[in-house]
């Protein structure tokens, strides 16, 4: 019976036996260090590590076999240099997973509709450059030529332009704070720089600005592709507010700041003002809410008094703000933003 005081020995192990030992590790086996030689010069399973031209030796090498990058500390006459992990702003090309997704308005199929604005609505052209094309007639609409203004066609037909077929694009509705020395167009023929340009690499789709801003007008501005949105956010006759932060080129008189508050007559139009506020110690800077959509107005309202504006910033947009958004950055509206909008929440 085996006893568990009398540890097992395997078959046939003889305590005389030498195969059976652990080798001793014999010092004068091991190479003795020489400081003269360099660490790559010494054989690794039977091979020398590779050198440079220059004679430097290499990095080890990775997996992938490629030669491990080294960090360098000291760069540009001993600067620091850091690590930053942090991905630009608004840089690179369109990214399908930073734009927001909106729901998709309701369409009835049996309700026609005008073959401009299905155009519009599709990013091929705006309304106006839709009516050009219909008349030059390079718009099908289920195999048939259309080169009259005023056609209408369902959502279920086939509409082609060049022979291509026409899909419509989802709906983008983008922020920006826009800078100055920036142009409010799609495309400018003196090669300024547009807003289109700044977010060019936003979204896939074709989008305009929704209204317009002076070159040197900075603030609130928004692009999208939705022509039924930027036409109710735009006409006159729907009065949304905006808000401007002014500044003059010398402080404002109260007899002037009295006629502007009754009014001041524009293209045959009073325009008055809703509120006009110093958010400031001085009367240079100048708060300014208005619903008025005149080209122009808050400059053109105060060149009529006798000032000139240096400096004018679209602070609130139909109820959108700048806030968080860097000057010459943009963001997406959120889905919520969008609904406020479309349901005419936004004064």
């Amino acid at each position: 019976m085996y006893d568990n005081k009398t540890p097992r020995r395997p078959a046939g192990f003889s305590s005389e036996s030498s195969e059976h030992r652990r080798p001793r590790f014999n010092a004068s086996d091991r190479p003795r260090f020489n400081p003269n030689e360099r660490y790559n010069d010494r054989p690794r399973n039977g091979e020398f590590r590779p050198r440079t031209e220059d004679g430097e030796q290499r990095r080890p090498r990775t997996r992938i076999g490629g030669e491990r990058p080294r960090f360098d500390n000291k760069v540009n006459g001993g600067e620091h240099q850091r690590f930053d992990n942090k991905v630009k702003r608004n840089s690179g090309l369109y990214s399908e997973r930073k734009r927001q997704v909106y729901q998709e308005k309701y369409e009835d199929p049996t309700k026609p509709i005008r073959l401009n604005k299905y155009l519009a609505n599709a990013g091929v052209c705006s309304r106006r450059e839709a009516d050009d094309f219909i008349l030059a007639g390079v718009i099908s609409v289920n195999g048939e030529i259309v080169d009259s203004l005023g056609a209408k066609v369902l959502p279920t037909d086939k509409v082609m332009f060049h022979n291509q077929p026409v899909r419509r694009e989802r709906k983008v509705y983008i922020l920006l704070n826009k800078p100055k020395n920036t142009v409010t167009t799609t495309d400018d023929p003196q090669e300024r720089k547009t807003v289109i340009d700044i977010v060019r690499n936003a979204c896939a789709e074709r989008i305009y600005p929704v209204g317009r801003l002076d070159r040197n007008t900075t603030g609130v501005l928004l692009l999208t592709n939705d022509g039924d949105l930027a036409a109710r956010l735009t006409h006159p006759k729907f009065g949304k507010k905006k808000i401007y932060a002014a500044t003059l080129d010398h402080d404002l008189d109260e007899v002037d700041e009295a006629i502007l508050r009754n009014g001041v007559v524009l293209d045959d139009e009073r325009i008055v003002p809703d509120a006009l506020e110093f958010p400031k110690d001085d009367r240079r800077h100048i708060g300014l809410e208005i619903h008025s959509g005149q080209n122009r107005v808050v400059r053109r309202m105060f060149e009529k008094v006798g000032y000139k504006v240096v400096n004018l910033d679209r602070v609130s947009f139909c109820g959108l703000t700048k806030k968080k958004v860097a000057r010459g950055k943009y963001r997406f509206l959120t889905p919520k933003e969008v609904a406020m909008l479309q349901m005419g929440a936004f004064e």
